[in-house]
């Protein structure tokens, strides 16, 4: 797998991420956002779409959890394997799976209640459309959940510092959702990874890489999109 560093010209392609799951067996560790397990469960389970479902562990542990799911990727290499996982872990028949590229404008399924985006970082002339799309596919009284990587990463070497603009704080996703949202979380929470250099300013997971070990911190919010 080449491990060149990618800048912005290339991140957001299909084909970037085609050619970077096709390069490992497996690109993310295979466990569940920690920020998702924090936050989600306590929602009663019920119809949930995960934006940069990358290989699906997201998806998988949702399902696991009684919810019904739908992963969205720009990625078909990627889909194709989260639906291996899916059905190796048993709840193919709670998951499906949709190939969407947000930056081109690509629709998501809507009425969810629940939609997550993990590390979904898109150029800065597109923040505002994609994570409108993103919130929009929330139905009246669900919920979204965000999380990120926060701009104090630019000052480790966590991060592509390439790309370090593309990262956010709580308040550039509270701005987008502006009126009809209730939220309940937007912070900045810090967590020990497993080594510098990592990766995730397109989409899907991220749980560190390389070795020793280093502190991330994520934005992270939580919104509950008022009643009509």
């Amino acid at each position: 797998m080449d491990e060149t560093e990618p800048d912005e010209s290339d991140v957001f392609s299909q084909e970037f991420w085609d050619q970077r799951y096709a390069g490992s067996e497996r690109v993310w560790s295979g466990r569940p956002n920690q920020r998702l397990v924090e936050l989600a469960a306590g929602l009663t389970p019920g119809t949930a779409l995960d934006v940069g479902c990358g290989e699906g562990a997201d998806v998988v542990w949702l399902a696991q959890q009684g919810w019904r799911v739908t992963g969205a990727d720009i990625s078909v290499v990627a889909l194709e394997r989260a639906e291996a996982h899916a059905a190796e872990a048993g709840v193919a028949d709670r998951t499906s799976w949709v190939h969407a590229d947000l930056v081109a404008g690509a629709a998501l399924p809507g009425d969810q209640d629940l939609v997550t985006a993990m590390f979904v970082h898109v150029p800065e002339a597109e923040f505002d459309r994609v994570y409108t799309a993103i919130g929009a596919a929330v139905r009246p009284g669900g919920h979204l959940l965000v999380a990120a990587h926060h701009p104090d990463e630019r000052d480790t070497d966590l991060r592509n510092p390439q790309l370090g603009h593309l990262l956010f704080g709580p308040e550039r996703v509270t701005r987008v959702l502006r009126s009809g949202w209730t939220i309940d979380v937007a912070e900045a929470r810090t967590r020990a990874v497993g080594g510098a250099h990592g990766h995730g300013h397109g989409h899907g997971q991220d749980h560190g890489h390389g070795h020793g070990s280093a502190v991330a911190t994520d934005t992270v919010v939580l919104a509950r999109r008022e009643p009509a």
